[in-house]
C-alpha cells in the first residue's frame, strides 16, 4: 500500500491523532493522565508493535522470531501505568476511567502498528463516544437518582 518510511509516518501520526482525541476529552476534563500521556501511550505502542515487527522481518530467516512477545510486554507495562493511576480515598475510588483510557490508547497504538487502521478508528471513535455521551446520561442518572432522595 505504502512505502516503508511513508507507512511508518502514516501511522505514527494516526497514533498521534487517535490517542490524542482520547486524551484531549481527558485534558478537558482536567484529569491526570490528558493529552500528553495519551499520545506518549500511543505512540510508545506504535514504535514498540513496529519495533517488534522490524525484529521479526530482520531476522526470520535466521531464527524462530515471535513479533507477539513484544506486544504482550506492552500489554504489561500498560497495567503497571493505568494502576499508578487509580487513587483510592475511603468509599471512593477515582481514576478508573483515565486507567481504562490509557490501556485503550495502547491497545489503539498496537492496531495502529500492526496496519489495523480501521480497527483503531472505530475504537477510538466509540471510546469519544463513550466518554462523552455516556458520561452526559450518567450525569442524567446521578440527578434523577438524588432528587428522589
Amino acid at each position: 500500500m505504502f512505502t516503508g518510511t511513508t507507512e511508518i509516518f502514516i501511522k505514527i501520526i494516526l497514533a498521534i491523532v487517535l490517542s490524542g482525541l482520547i486524551g484531549l476529552e481527558r485534558e478537558l476534563r482536567q484529569k491526570g493522565a490528558g493529552l500528553r500521556t495519551h499520545i506518549l501511550v500511543g505512540v510508545g505502542s506504535t514504535l514498540i508493535v513496529l519495533t517488534s515487527l522490524h525484529l521479526f522481518d530482520m531476522y526470520k530467516d535466521v531464527t524462530i522470531v515471535d513479533p507477539t512477545r513484544m506486544i504482550t510486554g506492552i500489554v504489561t507495562g500498560i497495567g503497571f501505568l493505568c494502576a499508578g493511576t487509580i487513587i483510592r480515598s475511603g468509599d471512593q475510588v477515582k481514576g478508573l476511567t483515565t486507567a481504562a483510557t490509557l490501556w485503550i490508547v495502547s491497545g489503539v497504538g498496537i492496531a495502529v502498528g500492526a496496519g489495523h487502521y480501521s480497527a483503531a478508528t472505530v475504537v477510538s471513535s466509540i471510546v469519544c463516544l463513550v466518554l462523552i455521551i455516556v458520561r452526559s446520561l450518567e450525569i442524567k442518572i446521578a440527578k434523577k437518582v438524588r432528587h428522589r432522595h
